[in-house]
């Protein structure tokens, strides 16, 4: 690990990794004092993309499929320095966008839906990213996991992140028991209160990212060992 996490809730003895929620029904009033817990020892958990405006961020998390936030972030500046807002790409050569974030992988295919999302922006909503799921996942390239990124982050608009990190954890502390994206969102919205959605979407992934990771658990040093059920944990240490 990168970093060793300091349990605040965390058993001993010989049963030390069975976790002891097992078989205890997951409430809301549960699963948020495990969420408590997790914030606080996750006090610096938040949006890792860079980002001034909503439409830096919205290209940003466009840009971060199957790519690190890091090397997102390496490639921002350029692009945006080139072009600083939906209107100056929404007429750019594709070529040129392709070039400036090759970095990111798949850059042919972000690149059109780049384009294709600021034309609509421009066309459509007068250069203003948009502030309703309905209106974001309307545009092209974005699904409901960045609409809720930029909800969430950008807007203030409570918003639930499902990613690989979120719905890997939560599956593993029982939270959720859908396999897509969509079930889990459905989940947690349902298990935690509206105005904790973004940051609980932050806090699992740095969670997943640090500690619940996926080919093997660190249970060993999980802050929340005793409130996890580790359904799916087939590897820890």
């Amino acid at each position: 690990m990168d970093k060793t996490v300091d349990s605040v809730d965390k058993p001993t003895g010989p049963n030390a990794l069975r976790g002891d929620s097992a078989g205890r029904e997951i409430t809301p009033r549960h699963a948020l004092r495990t969420l408590t817990l997790l914030e606080q020892n996750y006090p610096e958990a938040r949006c890792a993309l860079r980002h001034d405006s909503p439409w830096q961020l919205l290209a940003a998390t466009i840009l971060s499929a199957q790519c690190t936030d890091v090397r997102v972030n390496q490639v921002t500046p350029g692009l945006f320095a080139r072009f600083p807002d939906p209107a100056s790409l929404a007429g750019a050569a594709p070529a040129t966008v392709e070039e400036l974030i090759r970095p990111t992988g798949f850059f042919r295919n972000k690149a059109a839906s780049l384009i294709g999302c600021a034309r609509s922006i421009v066309t459509f909503h007068g250069g203003e990213i948009p502030r309703t799921m309905a209106e974001l996942v309307q545009l092209p390239g974005i699904g409901r996991k960045t609409a809720n990124v930029i909800l969430g982050n950008a807007f203030g608009i409570a918003g639930m992140v499902v990613d690989t990190h979120v719905g890997r954890v939560a599956r593993r502390l029982g939270w959720a028991q859908a396999r897509q994206p969509e079930g889990v969102e459905r989940e947690l919205c349902a298990l935690l209160p509206r105005q904790r959605w973004t940051q609980a979407s932050h806090v699992l992934i740095w969670h997943g990212r640090g500690c619940c990771r996926a080919q093997v658990a660190h249970c060993s040093v999980c802050p929340v060992l005793n409130r996890c059920r580790r359904q799916g944990v087939n590897r820890s240490r």
